[in-house]
């Protein structure tokens, strides 16, 4: 995969975790670019969820979006 292939890639990814997770700013998802564990506290924060069920929301954004999750 080149540069402009992972660049579309991330912004794909990007666009699906806004629509998913509208609270989060561009700020809050630039910032936590390839660093689950920070998306975590942020869906926390943003969204008074516990940590159990952060991840869980992750878990299953990552199968539906496989394609463009890369780790």
């Amino acid at each position: 995969m080149n540069q402009d292939q992972i660049a579309g890639s991330w912004k794909k990814l990007k666009g699906k975790v806004k629509e998913q997770w509208g609270k989060l700013t561009d700020d809050d998802i630039t910032q936590l670019e390839g660093h689950q564990d920070q998306l975590v506290g942020k869906i926390q924060e943003r969204y008074g969820v516990a940590k159990e069920d952060a991840e869980k929301q992750i878990e299953s954004f990552r199968t539906t979006n496989k394609d463009l999750w890369s780790n």
